[in-house]
């Protein structure tokens, strides 16, 4: 099937083409005809699926072949609302490619920068508007923004949004905006809340779900290293050092970890940045726009911040942290793999986080690769002592009163049976480069 097929017309065929777009995927192909039909959408598709072009498309068609019929100024008719203001520069930047022969204007709007550009651009005339929630009630509220002609709602990453807080915000825009409309919902996961909240905005609706028994990304080879904490960054750094990697992605928990990743991997003469929302919106920018370009080789994330990364060919994702919730863990791994790319995804799992590790692998349907033994998987080596600089660390030597205490306490346990648990392994090894061992010196 080739976008020709869905029943495109000229202006946007040829927008695809330039992008060297010709076969829709999996979702596009599902939910483009039930939006050319005007149908509400629920839709729920793991991240690097296509899932913008799905929902953009049909929107900008449908404007598109109504613009000749109404008279009068450039009224507002399609919202976008979006959790973080990285996903609504993405989300914009594509709606700009895809509508550059219709005609259309579009803008985006996001906080944590100066407001006057963005009153600027609606006071222009915008079609389309992409906006993160709070600085849109804000210019509501301050009257430079009127939702009183929107005719498409779209509601994405809406669990992202839920996690946020920004449920009382979405529901005073859904007072602001008509009551007939056409909307759409998507969300990567449905708990409770996200079921509940279509519920509100969604009215006579057809539902897209693409493989929910296969939430990982089907090019990506996953591996997991068991490391104490004081040597996470020791095995990052050596990772870096032994494979440079040219775009690597580093998942932290926290802002502070993240600034603190950033700092060690500087001492080592690795150039890196770090974006999340303590940053300023041009600082994050920049990061952003550097590693895109290839200018920078390391960009370390928080999740929040991460939602709206679309690198083509992204190398290499590293969790730092493993999240706490398991779908993080999709959406993490779901930044490389995307579109017809391979990709590589290695997590960092210390003592306290082997819980969090299998309800990844309950999610997922399967076990993820643990690297073959070496030093820096023992937690008991790692926590005894860090190596210096970028090279491989030695075994801690143990004193005469530690083997003791290890004989006595292997004495009580059943025979074959060790303190490190078993040895053998069942999951797939990958077969990139960055899943097997490092090699000491």
């Amino acid at each position: 099937m080739t976008f020709k097929d869905l029943g495109l017309i000229d202006p946007i065929l040829k927008a695809l083409t330039d992008k060297g777009y010709t076969h829709p995927t999996p979702i596009q192909q599902q939910a483009i005809p039930i939006l050319l039909k005007g149908k509400d959408l629920l839709g729920s598709a793991q991240t690097g699926t296509g899932k913008t072009a799905a929902f953009t498309i049909p929107i900008l068609q449908q404007i598109y072949n109504g613009i000749g019929a109404k008279k009068g100024g450039r009224k507002l008719k399609a919202l976008i609302v979006t959790p973080t203001r990285e996903l609504a520069i993405q989300i914009n930047d594509n709606v700009t490619e895809y509508s550059k022969y219709t005609g259309i204007k579009s803008t985006v709007i996001f906080g944590g920068v100066k407001q006057a550009s963005q009153v600027l651009a609606m006071r222009k005339g915008v079609d389309v508007l992409t906006a993160t929630p709070g600085r849109l009630l804000d210019l509501v509220k301050q009257g430079f923004i009127d939702l009183g002609s929107i005719e498409y709602l779209v509601l994405d990453e809406a669990d992202q949004m839920l996690d946020m807080g920004f449920i009382h915000d979405i529901k005073k825009i859904l007072k602001l905006v008509p009551h007939k409309r056409q909307s759409l919902f998507f969300s990567a996961t449905m708990p409770r809340e996200i079921v509940d909240l279509s519920k509100l905005i969604l009215g006579d609706f057809e539902k897209v779900t693409i493989a929910p028994e296969k939430p990982t990304a089907e090019r990506v080879d996953q591996a997991v290293y068991f490391v104490g904490k004081r040597n996470k960054a020791n095995l990052l750094k050596f990772i870096i050092e032994t494979e440079k990697p040219q775009s690597l992605l580093v998942f932290s928990r926290t802002k502070h970890g993240a600034n603190k990743i950033v700092k060690v991997l500087d001492k080592a003469g690795i150039q890196s940045a770090a974006i999340h929302g303590n940053k300023s919106q041009g600082a994050r920018q920049k990061a952003l726009n550097d590693f895109k370009d290839g200018k920078l080789h390391v960009l370390v994330a928080t999740d929040i911040a991460a939602r709206g990364i679309d690198v083509s060919e992204l190398e290499l994702v590293i969790q730092y942290d493993l999240p706490n919730v398991p779908e993080t863990y999709v959406h993490r791994i779901g930044r490389t793999g995307r579109a017809k790319a391979s990709g590589i995804a290695i997590s960092f799992c210390a003592t306290d986080e082997r819980t969090y590790l299998k309800d990844i692998e309950k999610l997922i349907k399967q076990k993820v690769h643990v690297v073959a033994e070496h030093p820096f998987l023992s937690d008991e080596a790692s926590e005894a002592g860090q190596m210096k600089g970028g090279d491989a660390p030695e075994q801690p030597k143990r004193n005469n009163r530690n083997r003791s205490r290890n004989r006595n306490r292997n004495r009580n346990k059943p025979k074959g049976q060790n303190n490190n648990g078993p040895k053998k392994q069942t999951a797939r090894k990958p077969n990139k480069r960055f899943g097997s061992k490092p090699k000491t010196e």
